[in-house]
């Protein structure tokens, strides 16, 4: 077998060098309590509120806005279910899209069984909300809207900000699940003015295993877990003060680079793209009229099926939809939300690209992707 390339950025990154050199000093070197008012916990306490300032001064937010999760499906439950229950007493109906991540999706039918509403506002055939949509969704009992801000699949961009004012008219709460845009696009809370905004580190070069949801000051707000108060008692449990620390590297590492890793990240995506069209003609690219993700391509190939198109791929690791769900047969959710026929949504890889990326790499992945799908059945013409 040819030597692999790695084109699943979204669905998880490598550990970048300077945040597992950050990782493993911590581990090495501090194991104190970080409650604890010994020495030894002193210095834990400081690592964690150094990584807390790190994460809130990549998003423009206050460190103590900042609560440490596990990663990108806590922080979600954690908002909806959080909101939910702070606020029963006011009303009980929730406002999501329906291309939201599971996390989200499957927190919303939670409340669902327990007697909640649950709107979901739909998308136009390019993968995009309409805000006006969402001020039409808000009723009177709403207390929340979530809407993500930047698809998993598509890498389409949503109008966060403008949902927010619609939101805010009516006095209702904004989450925005921000796990694939932190790291890769700008990403401010204050302009986006969300009262909650989660990230998954993973999806930036952090270990998997920890992610922050940002709360807005003075957000109501019930703690999903439950215990001494930890983290001002918005999350209890003991902190874990390696990964804090590593996500706190991770967000540094990305305000510091952003911009030129983002103009690479779009330089090999573009590059992809371009080759696989010129290949193929018939190429489908999801979302291509909208704002995406810099490093994402959602494409698909008329009359090949994708897994099958990936069982012949020389090497080319990528995934047929978001990544929680790969190896599904069923079409994807989000494209058949666009309007997307099954068997194009079928025939869809979702090739993302990444810091280490290199143009050599693309134009190999490009070879063997064209090769792989000219040898299909029903393969596309050229």
């Amino acid at each position: 077998m040819s030597q692999p390339i790695y084109l699943d950025y979204n669905a998880s990154t490598p550990v970048a060098p300077e945040v597992l050199d950050v990782l493993i000093a911590v581990f090495r070197n501090v194991h104190g309590n970080a409650l604890s008012t010994h020495a030894y916990g002193v210095s834990a306490r400081g690592i964690v509120e150094e990584a807390r300032a790190e994460v809130a001064a990549s998003i423009g937010a206050e460190p103590d806005e900042i609560v440490f999760t596990s990663g990108g499906t806590e922080s979600n439950n954690a908002a909806i279910d959080g909101v939910a229950e702070a606020l029963a007493d006011r009303g009980r109906h929730l406002v999501i899209t329906q291309i939201e991540h599971a996390s989200v999706e499957q927190a919303a039918r939670s409340l669902e069984r327990r007697g909640w509403g649950v709107t979901r506002v739909p998308v136009d055939p390019e993968g995009s909300i309409d805000p006006r949509a969402i001020e039409s969704a808000i009723r009177p009992d709403t207390v929340l809207v979530s809407v993500m801000h930047a698809n998993n699949e598509t890498g389409v961009i949503q109008p966060v900000a403008a949902s927010a004012r619609a939101a805010r008219a009516r006095g209702v709460l904004i989450h925005t699940d921000a796990a694939q845009s932190v790291g890769k696009i700008r990403v401010n809370v204050r302009e986006l003015d969300v009262d909650l905004l989660s990230i998954a580190g993973h999806k930036f070069y952090a270990p998997q295993g920890v992610g922050a949801l940002y709360i807005r000051r003075g957000t109501p707000f019930a703690p999903l877990l439950k215990g001494a108060g930890h983290q001002n008692n918005r999350r209890s449990g003991t902190e874990n003060v390696a990964l804090s620390a590593a996500l706190g590297a991770a967000c540094a590492l990305a305000a510091r680079e952003l911009d030129s890793r983002r103009e690479h990240a779009q330089a090999m995506r573009d590059r992809l793209e371009r080759a696989l069209r010129d290949a193929f003609p018939s190429l489908v690219v999801h979302g291509a009229q909208a704002k995406r993700l810099p490093n994402t391509l959602y494409a698909a190939f008329p009359g090949l099926d994708a897994n099958e198109l990936l069982s012949r791929m020389d090497g080319v690791a990528t995934g047929t939809g978001a990544a929680c769900h790969s190896g599904k047969a069923e079409p994807s959710k989000v494209l058949l939300a666009m309007g997307v026929k099954p068997s194009i949504a079928t025939a869809t890889l979702r090739l993302t690209t990444g810091w280490p990326t290199t143009a050599g790499e693309i134009d190999e992945a490009a070879k063997r992707i064209i090769e792989a799908a000219r040898t299909g059945t029903g393969s596309p013409r050229a």
